[in-house]
């Protein structure tokens, strides 16, 4: 289960949202996806991007501010427990359930593929998640690749990591959109569709020069589809895909 956000009024909860998406807007225009009808608020107030489980917040450039923990900030990292304060507004983080983290496969993506150490560099980098997310809509606007009709009837899907120090580990792709690499280094994301799983190039480091690799080749600009054991290479790291 994903971690939340908990929207307080008069110390009485309104609302709650779940951080199971990389991105979400708080403000008072309707089309937020945290909608605060208050003067206090702007029409896009902050959003709150995650990535791989971990939460970041960012002010964007609203007029009265965003505050965490009663600290004005630009940019934040979210731990649990944390409380951000928007006008009248309270939206309290919640990254636990029955005592133990939340979001297990979003864990296990930042341990097996990200590494433990590499969480700090993951938040510092999550407000250039929207980039990413607009690179890879251009590339799947791109992509006209046939797709046979024996994929479009397939399985759940996952990755068994086979290198990094835990092989045999495992994460289902279980979500519409899987994010997968090292941000500033490189990045891939896998789609859910339809018609199967396809694989997609984000962010190549300095240059956008590194792509991921399937089956020992370099994939294109246009999103790839995947087969059952494939081998996938993204920045320094192994993972097979498995369907069914």
């Amino acid at each position: 289960m994903a971690g939340k956000l908990i929207l307080t009024f008069n110390d009485q909860a309104v609302g709650e949202y779940a951080l199971d998406t990389e991105s979400l807007v708080i403000g008072r225009r309707p089309e937020c996806d945290i909608h605060i009808d208050n003067l206090a608020v702007s029409g896009r107030h902050a959003r709150v991007v995650t990535v791989a489980g971990s939460p970041f917040l960012e002010d964007l450039d609203s007029t009265n501010g965003t505050f965490v923990n009663g600290k004005k900030v630009d940019k934040q990292s979210l731990a649990d427990g944390d409380l951000i304060t928007i006008g009248k507004h309270a939206l309290r983080v919640v990254l636990t359930v029955n005592g133990r983290a939340g979001g297990s496969a979003d864990q296990f993506a930042e341990t097996i593929v990200l590494g433990a150490d590499q969480a700090g560099a993951l938040r510092q980098a999550a407000t250039e998640t929207e980039t990413a997310r607009a690179r890879l809509a251009d590339a799947e606007s791109r992509d006209s690749a046939p797709v046979s009709g024996a994929s479009a009837n397939i399985g759940p899907a996952r990755v068994r990591l086979l290198t990094d120090g835990g092989p045999g580990k495992e994460m289902p792709l279980n979500k519409a959109l899987t994010t997968l690499g090292r941000p500033g280094i490189q990045v891939a994301a896998i789609s859910r569709r339809h018609n199967g799983d396809f694989i997609v190039h984000v962010d190549g480091g300095v240059g956008n020069a590194a792509r991921p690799i399937v089956n020992g080749a370099v994939i294109g600009v246009k999103s790839q589809l995947l087969n059952d054991q494939d081998i996938i290479e993204i920045a320094g790291v192994k993972l097979q895909y498995l369907r069914g």
